[in-house]
């Protein structure tokens, strides 16, 4: 059993999949810092001062809470609120990573579509039309003599 999974476990497929999710992960940590640090910052100040992290909406204990509060002090204080705020800039985080995934993938197939070359037509015999080598002088079909290429 040990032998099957050491198999399974140091396939290349797997340890592929293994290095995917931690560069992943650390490239969500990077994209989530440059949402909430760079872009709800920036859509803050485009609408007036807001800050969307800390925009929520009490569900109980309105009593318990007053508009100065921050999500955190309301739900310290033991209100239920939905935070909406963090909920835009996961959305906003999410549509940025799909955009640079989006141009990575575009990027990717691009340089792949020219590397692959795409397969030369096989050289035909002038006399029989079968398929001959490239570097044949006369055809093993009809044995004629081939034209010289340039």
């Amino acid at each position: 059993m040990w032998k099957e999974f050491k198999k399974f476990a140091f396939k290349g497929n797997v340890m592929d999949l293994a290095v995917g999710v931690m560069i992943g992960g650390a490239f969500g940590a990077i994209v989530t810092s440059l949402v909430n640090d760079i872009f709800m910052p920036l859509i803050g100040r485009i609408f007036g001062g807001l800050d969307l992290s800390q925009k929520y909406l009490v569900l109980s204990g309105k009593e318990l809470v007053d508009g100065t509060m921050t999500v955190e002090q309301a739900t310290e204080a033991g209100a239920n609120v939905l935070a909406y705020g963090k909920f835009i800039a996961a959305i906003i985080n999410f549509f940025i990573i799909a955009l640079i995934i989006f141009f990575v993938v575009k990027g990717i197939n691009k340089l792949t579509k020219k590397n692959a070359e795409e397969p030369k037509p096989a050289r035909k015999c002038p006399y029989c039309k079968s398929e001959i080598a490239d570097d044949a002088t006369r055809c093993p079909h009809c044995t004629s003599e081939l034209p010289k290429e340039a």
